[in-house]
């Protein structure tokens, strides 16, 4: 099955006040099947991607020489008083086409081929491609709920930070948390304590050719300081990668404490296995804080019933050894024609004991929200 949301555009317009982006309601029609134990959009007859960790330095070997991006402003509160706005990279989707051509193969490393339905026509392929090239409205909103409830000054307390994003895709979330570490370390108000950025995606060709690039990204506009990169932007919106580049990004990330860790496939009890496999999960520092991140997971009530269920098991991990763990999801009031909705994940996050705050509200043309879920200790 494949489908477009019948948005307006192929992704969010760097152009447009994201902050004043509305979409035109969606129009989808598909055929539900049966739901398969924990795995999000199940096509009968077809296996889902199984849950895989792949390594950053496998990712990073597999740069191109150069990154084409754009850059996404989000007016972002500060302190709740004034308004800052945050830029953000994205890699541009005609450079991600060319790395492919380039690469002229339908299968690179054992990889799911994208340029068919990742950089068409289609929002989805299900069980194929699940969105993950593009940025949803959803996401913006959970970067402006993140600068509000200032989650960094609370993880100044704990022994680490982990933060999980769920459906990644472009990872605009995470970007954001990363940003303001660099910032604060450039200040001097960042205690460097262990963080972890675990990047989950169905697709391991989105974890490959945009998450990961837009990290380096990042880092390489907040240091352009750096000697390494002096000349690394000659061309207006795009960055000149080379061997030592890539080294320096990958020195920094050690010296600050950083680390990146990506998990491809569908959500499932191998996928939950796979998390705790990595360090950042089995390392036993006491008192650390994980927080999850989602926007537009539960576009479907398959999706839905998936992602609940992957929240909620490790939420209930993280309390039964002792850790602060909570969840921020991110989506639209309802997925027309599919069924998934905000209205039906908060309930059935208060059907499991978790205690829900509504942080956020876009009333305006298709409706969105923002939540935020924790379980109490019991």
């Amino acid at each position: 099955m494949s489908f477009s949301f019948g948005f307006s555009g192929d992704d969010i317009d760097h152009d447009v006040d994201v902050s004043q982006t509305q979409t035109q309601s969606p129009a989808i029609t598909t055929q539900a099947q049966p739901p398969a134990s924990y795995s999000a959009f199940p096509v009968a007859g077809k296996p889902q991607l199984p849950a895989t960790l792949h390594s950053l330095s496998d990712f990073l070997s597999q740069l191109p020489s150069k990154l084409a991006y754009d850059l996404l402003d989000i007016d972002v509160a500060d302190d709740g008083a004034s308004e800052t706005r945050l830029r953000l990279p994205r890699r541009e989707l005609w450079d991600v086409r060319v790395q492919l051509m380039a690469e002229d193969d339908e299968v690179v490393n054992g990889e799911d081929r994208v340029d068919d339905g990742g950089l068409g026509k289609h929002d989805v392929k299900t069980g194929i491609y699940e969105g993950g090239f593009k940025s949803w409205e959803s996401s913006i909103d959970l970067v402006k709920v993140l600068a509000a409830q200032d989650e960094l000054t609370a993880a100044q307390q704990a022994s680490s930070l982990r933060v999980v994003e769920l459906g990644c895709g472009t990872a605009l979330p995470s970007l954001a948390m990363f940003t303001w570490i660099m910032q604060r370390q450039s200040r001097n108000q960042w205690q460097q304590n262990p963080c972890s950025f675990v990047l989950a995606d169905y697709n391991p060709s989105v974890l490959r050719l945009v998450t990961l690039p837009n990290f380096v990204l990042a880092w390489a506009l907040h240091n352009t300081h750096n000697p390494v990169l002096q000349d690394a932007f000659n061309i207006e919106g795009e960055l000149e990668l080379s061997p030592e580049i890539v080294q320096a990004f990958e020195q920094f990330l050690s010296s600050s404490g950083i680390h990146l860790s990506f998990i491809s496939g569908a959500w499932s009890p191998e996928f939950i296995s796979r998390l705790y496999d990595l360090p950042a999960f089995s390392s036993g520092l006491p008192a650390p804080i994980t927080l999850m991140v989602g926007a537009e997971t539960i576009y479907s009530p398959f999706a839905l019933q998936a992602f609940t269920q992957t929240v909620f098991t490790i939420l209930k991990r993280e309390r039964g050894s002792g850790a602060t763990a909570a969840a921020y999801v991110a989506a639209k009031r309802l997925y027309f024609g599919v069924g998934g909705s905000l209205d039906d994940f908060i309930e059935a996050a208060r059907s499991k004991g978790a205690t829900v705050a509504e942080l956020r509200e876009e009333s305006e043309g298709v409706r969105r929200g923002v939540v935020h879920c924790i379980l109490q200790q019991s």
